[in-house]
């Protein structure tokens, strides 16, 4: 099926956006890490939280080059984003925190890491195709 030209602008236009979006993301995010070195250079101290909270723009802005050169977005990422927020909130508030809600937390990062090893084996064991195999073989 040829797509009409409607739908050739359309995905223009949306291309457009999306690449105007991820120019807004690498901008706040190389700012909040900024705000970030400023916040514990007038501290003089470093904190887990601090180095944690640089880890997670580390990984925004990894995610966003890899999207930016390749096109695709592995799912790794965000879940790598996931475990590194959820340990900088365990770390933070742990005086805050119950028994319970501490032991959710944790279960939730051996969720996490659990998914993102089952990914990677999945990705090992059955590599993605570009569609032609499949079409060499019909």
């Amino acid at each position: 099926m040829i797509p009409n030209r409607f739908s050739k602008v359309t995905q223009r236009g949306l291309g457009i956006v999306e690449q105007v979006v991820l120019i807004v993301i690498a901008g706040a995010t190389i700012f909040a890490v900024f705000q970030a070195i400023f916040h514990i250079w007038e501290a003089r101290a470093i904190s887990v939280g601090d180095l944690l909270l640089l880890f997670l723009y580390l990984e925004v802005m990894s995610m966003l080059n890899h999207y930016l050169g390749s096109g695709n977005l592995p799912v790794r990422y965000p879940l790598y984003i996931g475990i590194i927020a959820l340990a900088r909130y365990l770390v933070l508030d742990v005086a805050d925190l119950d028994a319970w809600r501490i032991m959710a937390l944790s279960g939730s990062i051996f969720l996490i890491a659990m998914a993102i090893l089952i990914v990677r084996f999945g990705h090992v064991k059955f590599p993605y195709t570009d569609g032609t195999d499949l079409q060499s073989k019909q």
